[in-house]
């Protein structure tokens, strides 16, 4: 029985890795992941928020199915993972790093009491939040938000937390760890020497920074232009270049760390016995549009990145065109290493497509979190549906993008005459999926209700 390693990044943008095309920062060490194992081109989340997301991955399930529905709100009390998975097939589990299913949002706060999704071993059950240092005192963690060197750095803490737990395995029983590193999420600030090693000077500005106009929530809204970038700003290029030197700084900080993990597997005599997961758990607009983070519709922060290093793999450097989402990562993962996988689930194991180079069902629906909003991304458009704001108060700009004509979406097609018959057809695919997954009606904007039930509340 083969070990499993998951690496877990937060808001990492699939093209600034090198094996996505990205050429601002060598990422050598993740990049060699792709080289030995497999590289998935159609990686997406159904919900490009952090909490949602987590909670897809962990349990295959919908958020609103599996309760994790928005940051601050908690997991189910009775949901399963992939990780009671594999403790039921007589794995170790081990966990580290940032949690986010729990019922708050800040570093330091305990998370006894949680559902630990089948994770055993987890010395400092804590939320880890974005902190950026970590300190022993006591028996107990300090974190904290000033930046820390290379042994309490967080994204270096973890690293080594992981090698702990790495060098205390027994041979006789496999082991499953996951590590979730904070970075290279907001707030945007990386430790020494990383914090100087890219120029803001140096840093390329996104096409669409300059847009003129964008629909009204990612002009207007809470993570809207107007939070980072409005226009008019003075300097706002230079804030910018500011903020993405700092972003590939800790990119950079997490790959030497991935290296030093690598490294560790390797001295241990464990790398050819141990699957290595690298993801993370939505993208960054990281100036597209004008626009960072994310929390908004623009189809690059649902498209994310994962590689998976196989021992023994006859597929090195295999670029698998599998649309795999979220919800089917448990499933999945299971497959591949032959656990029986018995729990409630959304998605699918999509193990013998993602080997076998099939592409399966080319879709992905956008879920609802915070607001009403969702749609769906095919391999040709996205069309997606907005309500109620962040902020409160009603958006209207329904967004159709042709994704092979305009992959920077910057011609808004929605209620365009020539349009209607594809709007149609993929509004109604969009319905199917809130039926068949009983998405609340409160939970979408009026265009895309899903029953016929009368209890609707005003969005």
């Amino acid at each position: 029985m083969k070990n499993v390693l998951i690496l877990m990044t937060d808001q990492l943008r699939r093209d600034v890795l090198g094996c996505y095309g990205g050429k601002e920062v060598e990422t050598p060490y993740i990049d060699s992941l792709a080289e030995e194992g497999i590289l998935l081109e159609n990686c997406y989340t159904p919900s490009a928020v952090c909490t949602p997301s987590r909670g897809c991955f962990m349990t295959g399930r919908y958020p609103h199915n599996n309760g994790a529905l928005s940051n601050g709100r908690p997991v189910g009390a009775g949901e399963h993972g992939f990780a009671e998975a594999f403790c039921s097939a007589g794995y170790r589990t081990g966990y580290a790093g940032k949690w986010h299913l729990g019922n708050h949002r800040e570093r330091g706060e305990s998370l006894e009491g949680c559902n630990r999704l089948g994770f055993e071993c987890w010395d400092y059950q804590v939320e880890f939040g974005h902190c950026k240092s970590v300190e022993r005192k006591d028996g107990r963690l300090i974190l904290s938000g000033q930046v820390g060197d290379e042994r309490s750095y967080t994204t270096d803490w973890l690293a080594d937390e992981t090698i702990r737990f790495l060098k205390e395995q027994r041979k006789e029983q496999p082991f499953l760890f996951m590590v979730s590193m904070p970075d290279p999420h907001q707030p945007f600030r990386v430790r020494k020497p990383y914090d100087t090693m890219f120029d803001p000077l140096d840093m390329e500005i996104p096409e669409t920074f300059y847009e003129e106009k964008l629909p009204d929530w990612a002009e207007e809204d809470e993570w809207g232009r107007q939070h980072y970038f409005p226009a008019g700003l003075f300097e706002r290029e230079d804030h910018f270049r500011r903020l993405k030197a700092q972003y590939l700084g800790a990119v950079k900080c997490i790959d030497d760390n991935v290296g030093k993990i690598l490294h560790a597997l390797r001295k241990e005599n464990l790398l050819e016995e141990t699957v290595v997961i690298f993801t993370t758990d939505h993208g960054d607009y990281l100036g597209e549009h004008g626009l960072m983070e994310k929390n908004n519709l623009y189809e690059s922060v649902y498209h994310i990145p994962m590689l998976v290093r196989l021992p023994e793999c006859k597929k090195a450097g295999f670029r698998s065109p599998a649309w795999l989402r979220m919800t089917d990562f448990a499933p999945t993962l299971a497959g591949l290493l032959g656990i029986p996988y018995s729990y409630p689930c959304d998605g699918e194991d999509l193990s013998g497509e993602l080997l076998a180079g099939k592409e399966g069902r080319k879709e992905v629906c956008i879920f609802p979190s915070d607001v009403p909003r969702t749609g769906i991304i095919t391999e040709e458009y996205e069309l997606a549906y907005v309500g109620r704001g962040y902020r409160g108060g009603m958006f209207h700009d329904h967004i159709l993008f042709d994704r092979k004509r305009d992959p920077l979406q910057r011609e808004n097609l929605y209620g365009r005459p020539e349009y209607a018959g594809i709007t149609e057809v993929l509004k109604e695919k969009i319905k199917e999926y809130h039926r068949r997954y009983h998405t609340p009606d409160t939970l979408l904007p009026r265009e895309v209700w899903s029953s016929g039930g009368s209890d609707r509340a005003v969005q």
